[in-house]
Order: C-alpha cells, then sequence, then structure tokens
C-alpha cells in the first residue's frame, strides 16, 4: 500500500501536490487516521516529487518567455535590415521548444525510474526520500497510534468514525442480564466479582486478535471528540492556533468510557488491513454497563481497495525500445501544453498558498481575539478518499466477509469469557447471542446470516455499492480538508 503510493507520487503530479499540501501544509484541522499507510515514507516522495514539478514549471515558464522576444528580436532585426539577426525570429522558438520536449521527457523518464525504483526496492519506503520539516514528521508518526481523533461538525448527525469507509452498520446489542451470579460447583451461587467497561474493553483488545484468529489486528480505545469541543481539552489542544495532537494521556481515554458526553466518547477500535492494504474492516465497540444490563454498541465499516490509477506503475514499459518510444510519444504530446500552461500553474499554486495564508490568519485572529469555537474535526482520511468500490472483487468482498464474522465472533466469544470470569450467570448472554446471531445481511453478491441484528441487512460495496470516493482533482488536487481555500 504505502510503496504503491509512493510509487504513485512520481508518475501523477496533482496526487503528489494533494499529497504534500494534506500532509505537511499548515492547518488547523486535524488529519485524518492514516489507516496502514506509512504518512512519513508518502510525505517525503510526495515533496521530492512537487519540487521536481515545480522545477520543471520555472523552466519551462522562462523558455515561454523567451519565444516571444526572439519573435520580437527577429522581425526588428528583418525590418532594419539586419538578416543574420533575424534568423533568430526563426530558430528562436524552434530552440526554445527543443529545449522544453528535452525538460519535459527528463522529468517524466527521472519520474518513473523513481517510481519504479520505489515499488520494487528492497529499502522500506521512507528511506529513499529526504525528510520533510521535522515538526510535520513528528506529527505524522504520532498518528500511527492515535488514541484521539477530533471528527467534524457536520459528522455529528451522521457517524464519528470519519474516514473509516463505507457503513456497513450501526446497532447496539441485546442487552445481556448481569445482575445475576452463575452457580458454584457444589451448588449455590458464586460471588459476582465487580467490573467496568474500562475492564471489559481492556480485556477484549487485549485477547481479541488470539480469538479471532486475525493477525495483526489492531485493537486500541480511542477517544472521538465533536470539533468544536476539542479545544475543551488543553491536552488535546494545547495551542488553539496549531492542529490537535494525536495522542493524549491515557486517563483522558478512559473518561471517555467511564463520563461519555459532551461530544466525547470513548470506542474499543478494531481495525484489520487485508493483504496489500487492499481492504480494510473496522469495528467499533462501547461497552455501555448500566447494571442490571450490559450492551455494546457496535458500528462496522469499510474501505476498498485503491482506485485503479494507482495500478500505473505496474504496466509502465520496462523493455529498453518500448520505454524509449513511450517516453518520446508522452513528450512530444505533451511538451505544448505544458509550455503553454507552465507559467499559470506557477500562478496559481502562489495564488493558492497566498490565499492559504490569508485564510489561515484570518481563523487564527478570531480564534485569538474573538475567542470563536473553532471546529477542529477531520472530514475524513486520505485512505478513504483513495478508494474505489468498483475495484473491489470477488476476493475483497468475501475477505471482508471473513473479517466481519471473526471480529464479531472475537467479541462474543471474549465477552463470554469475561462475563464467566467474574462469576456472571450468562444464560442472559445466551438469548441475546440468538437475536444477534439470527439476520441477514448483503455484501455486494454475497450473502449470508447477519452478524449485526436488528433489521439485520448489510450492504456495502461490490457491484452495487456507490463508486469511488472523491479523491484528488485535476490540476493540483484539492486541498487538505477543511483546511482553508480550494486548491488551484
Amino acid at each position: 500500500m504505502t510503496r504503491r503510493l509512493c510509487a504513485s507520487v512520481h508518475l501523477d503530479d496533482a496526487f503528489a501536490l494533494y499529497v504534500d499540501r494534506a500532509l505537511t501544509g499548515d492547518r488547523l484541522d486535524a488529519l485524518g487516521l492514516s489507516l496502514g499507510i506509512n504518512f512519513v515514507a508518502l510525505a517525503r516522495h510526495a515533496r521530492v516529487a512537487t519540487r521536481r514539478r515545480a522545477a520543471l514549471d520555472r523552466r519551462l515558464a522562462w523558455l515561454a518567455a523567451v519565444v516571444p522576444f526572439a519573435v520580437l528580436v527577429g522581425l526588428w532585426a528583418l525590418v532594419n535590415g539586419h538578416g543574420s539577426l533575424g534568423w533568430v525570429a526563426i530558430f528562436g522558438p524552434l530552440g526554445a521548444y527543443a529545449a522544453a520536449w528535452s525538460l519535459v521527457h527528463h522529468k517524466e523518464s527521472v519520474g518513473r525510474d523513481t517510481a519504479r525504483e520505489v515499488f520494487h526496492s528492497a529499502e522500506k519506503p521512507e528511506q529513499t526520500a529526504p525528510p520533510v520539516e521535522p515538526e510535520a514528521e513528528t506529527c505524522l508518526n504520532e498518528l500511527k497510534r492515535a488514541n484521539v481523533l477530533p471528527y467534524a461538525d457536520s459528522a455529528a448527525q451522521t457517524t464519528p468514525f470519519v474516514g473509516s469507509g463505507e457503513k456497513i452498520k450501526e446497532v447496539v446489542w441485546q442487552p445481556i442480564d448481569i445482575s445475576r451470579p452463575a452457580d458454584a460447583p457444589g451448588g449455590g451461587k458464586l460471588p459476582l466479582l465487580p467490573f467496568d467497561a474500562i475492564d471489559l474493553h481492556t480485556y477484549v483488545a487485549r485477547h481479541m486478535e488470539s480469538i479471532s484468529g486475525l493477525p495483526n489486528l489492531r485493537a486500541q480505545n480511542r477517544l472521538y471528540v465533536l470539533g468544536s469541543n476539542a479545544c475543551f481539552l488543553s491536552e488535546l489542544v494545547p495551542d488553539r492556533t496549531l492542529r490537535p495532537q494525536a495522542r493524549i494521556p491515557k486517563q483522558l481515554v478512559q473518561a471517555g468510557l467511564q463520563s461519555p458526553g459532551a461530544g466525547m466518547r470513548t470506542h474499543l477500535c478494531l481495525e484489520r488491513i487485508g493483504e496489500g492494504g487492499r481492504m480494510i474492516v473496522s469495528m467499533y465497540l462501547r461497552a455501555i454497563l448500566q447494571p442490571p444490563s450490559l450492551t455494546w454498541e457496535v458500528a462496522a465499516y469499510a474501505i476498498p481497495p485503491l482506485d485503479g490509477r494507482f495500478h500505473r506503475v505496474d504496466r509502465l514499459p520496462v523493455a529498453p525500445r518500448e520505454r524509449w518510444w513511450d517516453l518520446v510519444k508522452y513528450a512530444t504530446s505533451r511538451t505544448g501544453p505544458e509550455l503553454r500552461r507552465a507559467l499559470g500553474r506557477l500562478s496559481a499554486r502562489r495564488r493558492w498558498l497566498r490565499d492559504h495564508d490569508r485564510w489561515l490568519t484570518k481563523q487564527r485572529r478570531a480564534i485569538t481575539k474573538q475567542h470563536v469555537l473553532y471546529d477542529y474535526g477531520a472530514k475524513g482520511s486520505l485512505r478513504e478518499d483513495l478508494g474505489a468500490w468498483d475495484a473491489a472483487g470477488y476476493a475483497e468482498r468475501t475477505d471482508a466477509q471473513d473479517f466481519l464474522f471473526r471480529l464479531q465472533q472475537g467479541v462474543l466469544v471474549a465477552t463470554e469469557r469475561f462475563l464467566k470470569d467474574h462469576n456472571v450467570d450468562t444464560s442472559s448472554y445466551d438469548k441475546a447471542l440468538q437475536v444477534i446471531s439470527t439476520q441477514t445481511y448483503n455484501i455486494g453478491n454475497v450473502s449470508g446470516p447477519s452478524i449485526f441484528g436488528n433489521d439485520g441487512t448489510i450492504a456495502f460495496g461490490g457491484q452495487q455499492g456507490p463508486g469511488p470516493h472523491g479523491g484528488p482533482g485535476p490540476q493540483g488536487g484539492p486541498g487538505p480538508a477543511g483546511s482553508g481555500p480550494s486548491s488551484p
């Protein structure tokens, strides 16, 4: 996954600019979860690619300015009888075009070679590109183990789990009576052992990988905070003019489980990334413990494989003759448009940076001078933006089915074991299990017993799902979500 995306930034200038702005640009809102992507490696390669693109545009803009000057000089020379100097009007534009062709050819050749080297190298991608700003890399490294995520206010009416992909199901499971003690072996009743929601979350997180049979399962508690409430947690937003932190003290995470409210709740996050990062299935759990009953709030989401355009590195010609001819065709077809639009691209990038800086300055002034409550919440994730359901085949849908079955089964088994360890009579659990497990679901064209109860229908992606999520747009792509003006 990371290698493919690092290779793609060298082949797609718009994607490279989008990634560079999203990961390392100055912003106030939180960045979405990395979800299996090494953001540090991706940011490094995006910076290399954007600098290469900017250098080409500067040279092309200079050549574009030389052409009309050469024509004017040549015409003046012809009118005034300087015949030898008049040749400048004829050969000046041709020389400029030849130089531009060579620059476009070289840039594309280097980009393709770099992409293939990154994709096939035995070295880690982050070791094959120079670092970006230390503070930016520190923030991106923290995202790998984020235990808090502010979500945008606009998502409050739908889901706090922004960037997790397509919703499969959101439901509260059948309540379980935990007030009755289990029978003792020799007769009588065992004493109930006290526990709280933190104990249950910790037990499930610790044992889910072995119970579910899903290696490399990521399980951790994470506090989800409404974006406009993030400033009330000084540990989350120590400086209101900067982006939120990705990690906070675990006591605050636990407090969001024991005393939820004010747009702050802690969920046990189970994330299973499929082979090669193609499919991601996430389950979010919250134990609702209100004696005499226990229930689980359950939400499940899925992110499809990467859009097909990120597989271009697989199709690059490698044979010397085919590679040479393909680069010649590329440079010949692209030199004219690249030469004409170079100055416009440089101006658009400068204008975007100027507008973005002005917007941030305005927002920071409103925060500090007018004490405005700013929405620091993330609106999505980079991984979600790059997925496309039409790239999910039968194998991916059945993998998602398997992940979901195993996650559900793991939660149910872990809950039963936990209750038994605390001497709780599980007869109520057995009845609740029958309700949870008797519905149906549908994933693309694969259907079977439900794993989430209630109305029982699970549908996502495949041939019946929505198209690709919005990703980086043309010519420069959109800027970081929620970070200011749109990109040029």
